[in-house]
């Protein structure tokens, strides 16, 4: 009987690329893991990787190993999702989130995981979309909550929530009440997410008219440091009103209306289709929850239906 450790420690020197990546994933050591593959290739009476190379590579064998490999880890998640009592449940999450989730409803999430699963470890991961892509790809989080969904045809895609984009500055720019034009916003900095984010680049083109002058962006990948900057003063912030509720309600910060409407922010939980870990898929069904359950209690958010994004973005 194959041990599901040993074909585990397989998998991920695969995905990794090398023993020491994979000791790392599976908290272990470099020897723990030769050891593993070594009774591995002795059960089954192959050789499983060339070992007359820099990089890790797989024999003939060990490419006909890694499917069913994958296959049996994942049934083993699906197994212990379905029996395993959630008190009992070990394990650890790598949550990778985008900040304005955190600055909405990521603490009841935590809260309800803790509650559900004691035993469980969390790791959270605040960066850009474009880095939590990144670091799905490269099997450093298990789930993330970002701007998707990803093309990847082995990743999985659900629709999260929609929030609302708007142009919020402090009362010291002394703006007209109107709604005021790409010329009359342009007078101003813009501060909003990271030049590159999807947002963003959807703003800057909005500016790139003949008759406007150059765009001033003040591109920050801290929504907390584009809120404060908004806060100071320094230009208008083109903001998740989700986010600056207090701000608004105390009047140190108001919205902006303009006669040209800004993008909104589709969120997107994205996993890779053939996790083998079994906590993934109920923290995605979690975060479905406590995000629709967020957003009908938020007036400054708008939910969207749930909806599987993966065939859409493979077609």
């Amino acid at each position: 009987m194959l041990d599901l450790k040993n074909l585990e420690a397989f998998v991920w020197i695969t995905r990794l690329g090398g023993f020491r990546a994979a000791a790392g994933r599976l908290n272990t050591t470099q020897p723990a893991v030769s050891a593993r593959i070594a009774q591995l290739e002795r059960e089954l009476g192959v050789q499983l990787f060339n070992r007359d190379t820099r990089r890790v590579t797989l024999t003939p064998k060990g490419l006909e190993l890694l499917g069913h490999a994958e296959r049996m880890l994942a049934l083993q998640a699906e197994l212990v999702q379905a029996v395993a009592e959630s008190t009992t449940l070990r394990g650890l999450i790598r949550l990778g989130v985008s900040e304005t989730i955190v600055h909405t409803w990521l603490s009841r999430l935590i809260e309800r995981l803790h509650h559900r699963f004691p035993l469980v470890s969390l790791e959270v991961e605040v960066d850009t979309s474009i880095n939590l892509r990144n670091g799905l790809l490269a099997h450093e989080i298990d789930i993330a909550f970002m701007l998707g969904p990803m093309p990847e045809p082995d990743m999985r895609n659900l629709a999260l929530c929609r929030y609302p984009l708007a142009w919020a500055a402090s009362p010291v720019l002394a703006l007209p009440d109107g709604p005021l034009s790409l010329a009359e916003l342009a007078r101003f900095p813009v501060i909003s997410f990271s030049r590159r984010t999807k947002p963003s680049v959807a703003i800057q083109r909005m500016f790139l008219r003949p008759d406007l002058p150059p765009l001033r962006f003040y591109g920050n990948s801290s929504l907390a440091s584009i809120v404060r900057m908004a806060l100071d003063g320094i230009g208008i912030g083109a903001i998740p009103p989700a986010v600056i509720g207090r701000e608004l309600a105390e009047g140190r910060l108001r919205l902006v209306p303009a006669e040209d409407p800004l993008p909104g922010l589709d969120f997107t939980i994205c996993y890779p289709a053939g996790t083998d870990n079994p906590l993934v898929p109920i923290v995605a069904d979690m975060a479905l929850e406590v995000a629709v359950s967020a957003n009908d209690q938020n007036p400054l958010s708008k939910p969207i239906q749930n909806q599987d994004l993966t065939d859409m973005t493979n077609a």
